[in-house]
Formats: structure tokens, sequence, C-alpha cells
């Protein structure tokens, strides 16, 4: 397990890539607002409070008229016009997690518009199932299916959105009445999503992101660990490859926490540790048949991946049950 002098040191690894702007970007220097939030919530739990507020306040200062982000901008230039659904929403999580760590209610509120508008954009992609299309591309077209992963993490977002609401005194009963559903839906309605089994993320992200809980949840994550856990490495991102990445791994340990299994749990977190940089970054993978980092690079968002297993873990703040909780999120 980290020390929290360790975990710090990651956090600030995330904090050295942050642009003027406040905007957090990839290695590449592309900025996603999905990988953007669950980087600022690892600065806000690590301490950091100056770069998470500069996140947030780009978020604000960044979201379009209809409440979406585009998919990709580099240095202040949009270079993806498209929009993803869960990219929008998980604003939401972001800012109740901020929150969370802060008790500050002031800038909860000042979110609040920002995560009203990117909620019902998100929400405006339902299908007639319930399900969340994944995207509206350039042109304003709405996606052709939904993704269980993305779809889960929506699930989450508005979980946390209706906190909001109730603390911002707005309440949003419909959007409730929608988490149940997707919630339904993600747990026993595989047909409704995309396939996309090979991925790691298909397989625990139903867990991670509250909608399957219980007994449920340990099936399910026994059911595919042969498949995408390499012993004393990881977790695979894709169940084909010989390629474990540490975002894989520590989002299983969030999951694996939030549905007790707390051994299990920090046992995943240690296999992790192979990819920590002396400067406390993380390799983004290694590809174990080649005995390389793959690809060469640290990622701002691996690193937050990383910080938000180890505050759930050991409990460095105050939205260290964001995930834990992602059943149902009560006001504290």
């Amino acid at each position: 397990m980290l020390t929290p002098s360790g975990v710090r040191e990651t956090g600030e690894s995330i904090a050295r890539v942050q642009e003027p702007s406040g905007a957090i970007p990839w290695p590449d220097g592309h900025v996603d607002p999905w990988d953007h939030v669950e980087c600022a919530m690892a600065l806000s739990a690590c301490g950091l409070r100056g770069p998470a507020r500069r996140a947030y306040r780009w978020l604000r200062d960044t979201q379009r008229a209809d409440g979406s982000w585009p998919r990709s901008s580099t240095e202040g230039t949009v270079t993806d016009q498209a929009a993803e659904s869960h990219h929008a929403a998980y604003v939401a999580v972001g800012a109740w997690h901020e929150y969370l760590v802060t008790g500050d209610e002031r800038h909860a509120l000042a979110m609040w518009p920002t995560v009203r508008r990117a909620v019902e954009w998100a929400l405006g992609l339902r299908g007639p199932r319930g399900e969340v299309f994944w995207e509206r591309d350039a042109a304003g077209a709405p996606g052709t299916y939904a993704l269980l992963s993305g779809c889960s993490s929506i699930h989450q977002s508005l979980r946390c959105a209706v906190a909001l609401a109730k603390l911002a005194d707005d309440p949003q009963p419909d959007w409730e009445l929608a988490a149940d559903r997707l919630a339904r839906l993600v747990a026993v309605r595989p047909e409704a999503f995309a396939d996309k089994s090979r991925f790691a993320m298909d397989w625990y992200y139903p867990v991670l992101g509250g909608a399957v809980r219980g007994a449920d949840a340990a099936r399910r994550l026994a059911a595919g660990w042969d498949t995408f856990v390499v012993p004393g490495l990881g977790v695979r991102c894709v169940s084909d490859q010989p390629w474990v990445t540490g975002a894989e791994t520590c989002e299983l340990v969030l999951a694996l926490d939030a549905c007790g299994m707390r051994a299990e749990a920090t046992a995943m977190f240690a296999t992790a540790q192979h990819l920590r940089h002396p400067d406390g970054s993380y390799w983004t993978g290694w590809q174990y048949a080649d005995q390389a980092h793959f690809p060469a690079e640290r990622s701002s968002w691996t690193a937050a991946a990383v910080v938000l297993a180890a505050d759930a873990l050991i409990g460095l703040s105050g939205g260290a049950g964001v995930f834990r909780d992602a059943a149902g999120q009560p006001i504290p």
C-alpha cells in the first residue's frame, strides 16, 4: 500500500501536466472530458485544491451551449467535434466528489448549472429501453448503439447528479427514475448494449458504476477473473492481448472495494505498483510478452486511477467512498 506521501507524489505528477487553462491532457496533448474529470478528482483527493479547482473551472469555461463537451481538444482547439454521453455525464461524479472531499457547498452550487446541462444533454441520447446511446457525432446525429461500460458510468453519474440536485434544492425525480431503469438494463439486459466483451471494462464496470452489487457483483467478478487478471501483473485491457494496464487494474480495485472484497482489492492494488515511476507517475501499461512498457508513456489518467484506488483503500479524503456508494448517494 502506498503511503499518503506516495499518493501525494502521484497527484503532483498530474498537476505537473496541467495546462494554464486548467485542462489536464493525455501524453499526446489532447484532452477528453471524462479523463479530465477523473484527474480533477484525484487532485482533490490528494489535497491539491488549487489544481483541482482550476480543472473544474475549465469544465465550466468550455462546456458548449447544448451541455456537452467536444470529444477531444488540444491546447484549446477542438480536434473532434463529436461528444460522448458518458463524458458529459461524468462531470456530476466529479462535482459531487469535490463536495464530499471539501464540504464546500458554494463550489457545488457553482457547478450545479454545468452538471444540470450536461446530464440533460446525456439523457437526450436515451433509447426506447432507457439505455443511453454512446455519442452524438459532429453533425449532431445520435449514435446507433449503447455501451455497457459507458452506461454503467452514466448510472453512477445520475446517482451523483441526483444528490447534487437535492443539495441545490432542485430535485430531479426523472433522473432518479432514469438511473433505476438504467441499472436494471445494465444488470440483466446485456442485449441492450453493443458486444464489447473482450474489453475488461465491460466486465467490471457494472460493479464499479453501482448497477450490480452484493452476491451478483461477486459472481460477475469471479466469472471474468481468469480471463482478465494476470497474476502478479494486473488486469488485461483486452482479453486477447498480453497487455496489462494500470488504469484497468486500479478500476478493478475500486470495483472490488465497492462490493466489500477488501482483501482482494488490496492485493490487486499491489500488482499495479510495478508500473510506478520514481517521480510518482505511472506507466500506462506493460506488454508482458515483449517485456516492455506499452505505450511508452506515463498518463495522467493512469495516475488518477491509482490515487482514487488508494483513497478508497486507506481513506485519505471524504470522497473515498464515491464509488463504494455509487448504488445510491446519500447527502452527508
